[in-house]
């Protein structure tokens, strides 16, 4: 049985094309949730706004999710060598990074919900927990996912020379990294210039 060729008239696989048309979308689904971010940065009906940030903790939180990347990379390259053992590593501590970045996620909005900041407070507090949030869910679909392909190669459904998927996963996990660059920047130093 021969293997189905995946590629568009570019040379480039077809899947990892859909991947880039994807990610496109949700950037410009980022940049409407960053745009209405900025438009109510100031509307905070006398709440609590950026102040309450915590930019140390959220640095080493943001630090985290930047060296999975590199773990990414790691995986990838051990996939496209052949050591599935070492893909799998990698694979899991990417994940385990995310894990940790959704963690201190989920106790930074704890306490930005005890410190007074409700979701349906001010439009600042709905545009930053909706696009901070939206960000969470995308690194916890990355997770899923992740975890699946390190599933898929214990049972041998993924094996050596089938890369383009962990690849096709990077590419997904990258652009989430990429989107907390600017988030992180957009959203908790900037506005701390103003202050």
């Amino acid at each position: 049985m021969t293997a189905v060729a995946h590629s568009t008239t570019m040379g480039l696989d077809n899947r990892k094309l859909g991947m880039w048309v994807f990610l496109a979308s949700e950037f410009l689904f980022f940049g409407a949730f960053m745009s209405a971010y900025l438009l109510y940065i100031d509307t905070t009906n006398r709440g609590p706004g950026i102040e309450i940030f915590d930019i140390p903790f959220t640095s080493v939180s943001s630090f985290v999710l930047l060296m999975s990347s590199l773990t990414m990379v790691l995986a990838h390259n051990s996939h496209l060598r052949g050591d599935m053992r070492r893909m799998r590593l990698w694979v899991l501590a990417t994940a385990g990074q995310g894990m940790v970045f959704l963690g201190g996620q989920v106790y930074e909005f704890t306490v930005f919900f005890r410190e007074g900041l409700d979701l349906t407070q001010s439009p600042f507090a709905s545009s930053f927990y909706f696009l901070a949030g939206f960000h969470g869910a995308h690194v916890a679909i990355g997770v899923l996912l992740l975890l699946g392909l390190y599933s898929l190669s214990l049972t041998g459904k993924i094996k050596p020379g089938q890369d383009v998927k962990t690849e096709i996963i990077g590419l997904y996990w990258h652009f989430v990294d990429i989107i907390w660059v600017i988030l992180f920047t957009v959203v908790y130093l900037i506005p701390e210039l103003r202050v």
